[in-house]
């Protein structure tokens, strides 16, 4: 089988109003990500996606269709799909970086994998180790008090059993924030708070010790991205509260020194960001082999990604979703889902299902009904 036909289409679809994200990283109202088709030789396609976004990768959508369609289509035109390593050593010869260009590409052809084989992804991974229902925690952003207090209090109506606070910005403010979600959740539900690399060390530790009170169960990226050695100060700080890092782990190479310099308790992996299928479980594998668990992150997803997130975690025992709930549930955070069959979430609930490939179906008329101009 060889590849004939890679094509890049960029979608633009909004937000919920009430799912709309506040974080240190700023404000996200529209998904502005790239829809990757890739064709073969024998009619079966794989579809991918590019959740891009400029502050947190540096890639933006024009920038991710000119990448794929400029320097990795070209250089992939006659490759084996199957042939997941190679295509992974040609993408990275062409561009440093890129990790969610080159994601869409290789989910794409896992996704052909698993359709000419009859099989689910899951299935082409070594097999499902936990149910294909995934319980997943909820990411808020970083509200005022008001819309805090409101938006914790339906979380619970909705039957979420973990929340994840936004923090990360002025200090007053998110310890305030925090306070009040404890108080509307009750101390029987877990909370957990991400800074998304909006605080330096001493500021990490000083605005945890003023939340500690309400039970905080997890740190996620306290520090700025690359000072592992920040991370691992805020650790041993922090402790016996655990520390997850994600922003700062996009590759093998960062798995490694976060590792090394014993920085975290769990590390934060999915597809998109750690380009591709195959990198995102080289990377639970290392830290399955240091003793650190992995969860499964978000960008905030449709369904294509979202769908490569589950298989990750349903063929990977060392993602603890049971210990460290994950944030898979993005298409629910959108206006609009792309595909026919859309996954089912249900509160705090995802099911992908047991269809070949990545079980998922894009509605192409769908896709050119938001078409980025």
């Amino acid at each position: 089988m060889k590849i004939t036909r890679i094509t890049s289409h960029a979608v633009e679809i909004p937000l919920k109003p009430e799912r709309r994200m506040i974080s240190a990283l700023g404000q996200h109202h529209v998904s502005k990500y790239v829809i990757v088709r890739v064709e073969t030789d024998a009619g079966i396609d794989g579809v991918g996606e590019a959740t891009v976004m400029e502050r947190w990768s540096g890639e933006t959508v024009w920038g991710t269709v000119a990448m794929i369609d400029r320097i990795l289509a070209p250089r992939l035109i006659g490759a084996d799909p199957h042939d997941v390593a190679g295509i992974d050593l040609t993408m990275d010869k062409a561009t440093a970086f890129n990790w969610f260009a080159k994601s869409a590409i290789e989910m794409a052809c896992w996704d052909i994998q698993g359709k000419a084989a009859g099989k689910p992804v899951y299935d082409l991974l070594g097999g499902a180790v936990k149910p294909r229902e995934i319980k997943c925690r909820f990411s808020m952003g970083a509200y005022p008090p008001d819309r805090a207090r409101k938006r914790a209090g339906e979380l619970v109506e909705e039957g979420f059993s973990t929340i994840k606070v936004k923090v990360g910005t002025i200090p007053d403010e998110d310890v305030e924030r925090v306070r009040i979600v404890r108080e509307v959740i009750g101390p029987d539900r877990e909370l957990v708070i991400d800074a998304n690399c909006g605080w330096d060390a001493p500021t990490a530790i000083s605005s945890f010790e003023r939340m500690r009170e309400f039970n905080v169960a997890l740190f996620e990226q306290p520090t700025t991205n690359g000072d592992y050695a920040a991370l691992a100060e805020v650790r041993q700080a922090i402790r016996p509260t655990k520390t997850m890092a994600d922003d700062i782990v996009f590759d093998l190479a960062h798995a490694r020194e976060c590792l090394r310099n014993d920085a975290c308790d769990v590390i934060s992996v999915y597809p998109g960001k750690n380009g591709g299928i195959r990198k995102c479980c080289e990377i639970i594998s290392l830290a399955e082999r240091h003793g650190v668990a992995c969860s499964i992150g978000s960008n905030l997803e449709f369904d294509i990604a979202t769908a490569a997130m589950c298989h990750v975690a349903i063929a990977s025992s060392n993602v603890k979703l049971d210990e460290y709930p994950g944030d898979i549930l993005g298409p629910d955070y959108h206006e609009v889902r792309i595909v026919k069959e859309p996954i089912r979430i249900e509160g705090p609930f995802v099911e992908i299902t047991d269809r070949p490939g990545l079980g998922i179906d894009v509605d192409w008329d769908i896709v050119d009904q938001h078409r980025l101009k």
